[in-house]
């Protein structure tokens, strides 16, 4: 694997931390021990582990527990899955959100691209777990694809009465300005340093520092240099190197604010 930038294994830099906003501990290639270990070495020392449907709801809640204080988890239902949404999935959700491991609702949201669960359906589980976001007075975790129009017209409808974030964002920057003024934070993966990705650098640059995150979404969308490999929760640093260039400060400033942004949107962290 090349070698990260120097300025990474600062013991200044690895004593604030990095957060892993969006990763998927349980479908990794390797153990989740093996996986908090190599990006503890590196200095990565939170991770956010994502329910997205009822069958790993437990799973995620068991890592957070085993892993504690380090990992912490979501539950909610992914757009994928908006079809299973029903009153036994909402009365799970219920009894366990306010468990103190528990930091946000996700992924929720909405996914044109595959139509794995019909649109309707999707739009039904999404207003209804952001309910539940209000109800608990916790973030959320989006998922939007090729749904830009309607996540607007709800981010607009839940407008002063959810916070969180756009997880692994691709989407325009009509979407960002819409989800910005909407109080959401934008959260960048790897996609952020793909060949072609240059109108989503163009948005990041247009983020503000204090309304951004960085995650892997791993194991998916490993970041250059790293690309075409099964992406796993240290290459945060991948992808935190790629959005400081593109903000311009130094590293130890983007260390802090990371850190700084993802206790804000995600209270729990610090409990």
């Amino acid at each position: 694997m090349k070698e990260l930038p120097s300025e990474f294994s600062e013991q200044a830099i690895k004593d604030i931390g990095w957060t892993d906003v969006h990763t998927h501990l349980n479908f990794l290639e390797i153990s989740p021990e093996q996986a908090i270990a190599e990006a503890n070495a590196k200095g990565v020392n939170r991770f956010i582990t994502i329910g997205t449907e009822p069958a790993d709801f437990s799973v995620v809640l068991d890592l957070a527990e085993k892993f504690a204080p380090q990992v912490f988890c979501t539950l909610g239902v992914h757009p994928h899955e908006g079809k299973v949404y029903d009153d036994g999935v909402e009365s799970f959700l219920r009894n366990h959100l306010s468990n103190p491991r528990v930091v946000a609702v996700g992924e929720i949201g909405l996914d044109y691209y595959y139509d794995n669960s019909p649109r309707e359906e999707q739009l039904d589980a999404f207003r209804k777990q952001l309910l539940l976001a209000e109800a608990f007075q916790l973030p959320v975790e989006i998922h939007t694809r090729d749904a830009e129009d309607d996540t607007i017209v709800i981010l607009r409808e839940f407008k002063g009465r959810v916070k969180g974030l756009i997880h692994c964002f691709t989407g325009t920057q009509a979407l960002a300005t819409a989800a910005l003024d909407c109080g959401f934070n934008i959260s960048f993966s790897g996609v952020v340093t793909f060949k072609k990705a240059d109108e989503l650098r163009e948005v990041c640059k247009n983020t503000p520092l204090d309304r951004m995150h960085v995650e892997t979404d791993a194991p998916f969308l490993a970041p250059v240099p790293v690309r075409g490999q099964k992406n796993r929760p240290d290459n945060v640093l991948w992808v935190a190197h790629r959005v400081a260039q593109l903000k311009g400060v130094d590293l130890q400033t983007f260390c802090q604010q990371m850190k700084k942004n993802a206790e804000e949107i995600f209270p729990r962290l610090t409990l």
